[in-house]
């Protein structure tokens, strides 16, 4: 099996490169059939790399340890589910897993483009399998999965070893969540492969106008989500997982996650420009190039070992490949923009900063901004080394200064955006939209200041959150209320009608929301509070409206691990409330031990408790309480998000004219004139 897996992954390379070597060559003779031949390959790809991900599954499963891979991430008391996460644990494994899912996305983008736009497409199977080929020499030549253990003996000739069990899982990834959060992240990662492949096709091949942002529109919105997704996966996970109270610390691949997500955010809003008004052409291809290379930096981040991460995987010189490919991509752009520059000519000037032209470049410029300070934070420590000698860190500190400020100005700029007109807003229009909300969320403000709202920035929070929240249900009212009268319906119905006829935009204005729910959450940090303390049986500690009573310790055992548990009773004005265990577990293959948090959590705040180990002067127990105020919200606003992306997927509910047949001379004579024939009915129908 492990040469048929490598034979499978060797062969996903000779048809990368055939598609890559057959494209260019049908691009230049114009002959047909070597375009069909190359894109028959670059889907051939797919089958390949899924045959070898089965093959490397199989091992795992089959607890097969002559496999230095298998042997290296598992061992025969992990259970299935996590046997099956370790494909993506290592280096050599999460790299074949991005190549099945680039090969996934490329399969569906050739697929269900096959006898559309001609013109392009070829350039978009040369691009695709341009990329396919980087990962798969990686693949194939420089981190294979697919290494055995073995060595040669007496005489000379190689011989096969299996351990008896191999080494386990990293404690770390062993939680439930971790079978989804890489999978769906590194589906955001690849996913920007598809409009960076359709960008840099337009530019090269000089496609008309708007076609091709029309055509990878859902694309770009489905990587979106998933990378948006990924992101609060895994800050659930170092919230849930790493026990020190919290779910984002800036940490390097943290940060390389959120990079590209920016770029495209800015992307998704900056297109509406072209689309509507021709404007912003280059800045849309170069958000497209920069989104695709902050996946790229983000990947070589994580796979270097430049930078010192939980998340990240060991020192590596696979990094020296990275940069290479980062730097060929970024000369391959340029010189596609040169070349065609001219074609990217916009066809209309901004006419006011008063219009939704200007906020949405304002937006952009904001996002940039967030963009670079992160990525300069991000990489500050390597560059120092690199001009001093000495690496300098950045914390959370630098983080927060910077990006705080920029992140409540984008909160505005969410709520400012829809009610400015195109081209132009006049001054009654901005008092008619603007008084309301912009009313709503000051007295939202002065009323936490009264309840004791001190911490500024939460305050900004919460006004400018009200105020969003009020110009996004001002829009749906004022649609509905049309349709409403009209149609003689209920609000409610006439909401869903509304939202239906225009899927994109109040699809958007609920991805909005649902970034309102997001600040709330993360503004609640302000107010966290924690207590530790040494308990033993029968000692408690308060932690706000919290009494948390010390029950007993007790130990449990499997063939994973073995674990010490605590037993807390938690009341709450004198009342028993709930039973919580935190645990410290060692896990007897990695001989490591890590905490499993208990969590109580509902939508005010969440009592999170951590058994942190024995106190090394007393060998007492210690117990670590938090208080987190409104971190429920950040895990309902994903939801909101994942569902307004969705609807703004969908296609547009559009009103149809339908003539009704001909009636009976009878009924015709029976009913008055004005339903005869040739009345005017509606029905609604699908694009």
């Amino acid at each position: 099996m492990d040469i048929f897996g490598s034979f499978a992954l060797l062969l996903a390379f000779v048809a990368a490169v055939y598609a890559f070597c057959a494209g260019i060559a049908g691009i230049l003779t114009r002959r047909t059939l070597l375009t069909k031949s190359a894109h028959n390959a670059g889907m051939a790809v797919f089958g390949l790399v899924t045959l070898a991900v089965a093959s490397l599954e199989y091992f795992f499963l089959t607890d097969n340890f002559s496999m230095e891979y298998v042997a290296a991430h598992s061992n025969r008391a992990l259970p299935a589910y996590y046997k099956f996460a370790a494909l993506w644990a290592g280096q050599e494994g999460s790299l074949l897993w991005w190549s099945f899912l680039l090969s996934t996305y490329v399969f569906f983008a050739l697929f269900l483009n096959r006898k559309k736009h001609p013109e392009l497409m070829p350039y978009v199977v040369v691009i695709c399998a341009g990329v396919q080929i980087f990962f798969l020499t990686l693949n194939n030549f420089v981190a294979s999965p697919f290494n055995v253990l073995g060595g040669p003996d007496a005489s000379g000739t190689m011989r096969l070893a299996a351990l008896s069990d191999g080494r386990g899982l990293n404690p770390l990834l062993q939680y439930p969540e971790m079978v989804i959060h890489p999978p769906i992240l590194y589906l955001g990662y690849t996913g920007f492969t598809i409009p960076f492949a359709f960008a840099l096709a337009a530019l090269l091949g000089r496609y008309p106008g708007e076609k091709w942002i029309h055509v990878t529109r859902k694309w770009t919105m489905l990587a979106w989500c998933f990378q948006s997704v990924g992101i609060l996966l895994g800050a659930h996970w170092a919230y849930a997982v790493l026990g020190w109270g919290g779910y984002w610390a800036w940490d390097p691949v943290e940060n390389a996650s959120l990079l590209p997500w920016i770029t495209g955010t800015a992307f998704l809003h900056s297109v509406m420009m072209q689309e509507k008004r021709g404007m912003m052409k280059v800045w849309n291809v170069w958000l497209v190039f920069t989104t695709f290379m902050l996946c790229i930096l983000g990947t070589l981040l994580t796979r270097s070992g430049v930078v010192s991460s939980v998340h990240a995987f060991a020192q590596s010189s696979i990094g020296n490949w990275f940069v290479g490919f980062l730097a060929l991509v970024f000369i391959v752009c340029f010189w596609a923009y040169w070349l065609n520059r001219d074609y990217l000519r916009s066809d209309n000037q901004l006419d006011s900063l008063v219009s939704r032209e200007s906020s949405f470049l304002f937006n952009n410029l904001i996002l940039l901004a967030a963009c670079f300070s992160v990525l300069w934070g991000t990489l500050f420590p390597v560059l120092s080394e690199w001009v001093q000698g000495n690496k300098i860190s950045v914390g959370p500190p630098f983080f927060n200064k910077v990006n705080i400020p920029i992140a409540l100005f984008l909160l505005f700029l969410t709520g400012v955006g829809p009610l400015l007109a195109w081209r132009k807003t006049s001054l009654d229009a901005l008092k008619r939209n603007f008084a309301w909300p912009l009313l709503g969320g000051i007295v939202a403000g002065v009323i936490a200041a009264i309840f004791g709202f001190r911490e500024i920035y939460a305050l900004i929070c919460l006004t400018l959150s009200v105020f969003v929240t009020l110009t996004i249900a001002s829009e749906f009212y004022r649609g509905a209320r049309v349709i409403a009268s009209r149609d003689h319906t209920n609000l409610l119905t006439a909401i869903g009608e509304l939202t239906m006829r225009n899927t994109r935009r109040y699809g958007g204005y609920i991805v909005h929301f649902a970034m309102v729910l997001i600040f709330i959450g993360v503004a609640g940090s302000a107010f966290n509070r924690d207590v530790q303390m040494e308990m033993g049986a029968g000692r408690s500690l308060k932690i706000g409206p919290y009494t948390v009573l010390c029950q007993n310790f007790d130990r449990l055992a499997n063939n994973n691990f073995e674990s010490e548990r605590a037993t807390l009773e938690v009341f709450r004005n004198g009342k028993s409330e709930m039973m919580l265990y935190p645990e410290r577990r060692f896990f007897l293959a990695s001989q490591v031990t890590e905490t499993m948090v208990a969590v109580q959590t509902s939508p005010i705040w969440d009592l999170y408790v951590v058994y942190a180990g024995r106190s090394p002067e007393t060998g007492k127990p210690v117990i670590h309480a938090y208080l987190n105020p409104l971190v429920k919200w950040i895990w309902f606003g994903g939801v909101v998000l994942v569902l307004g992306t969705l609807l703004a997927m969908l296609p547009n509910r559009r009103t149809a004219l339908v003539l009704r047949p001909a009636e009976t001379r009878e009924r015709a004579w029976s009913e008055p004139r004005t339903s005869a024939v040739g009345a005017i009915a509606r029905s609604d129908a699908h694009d």
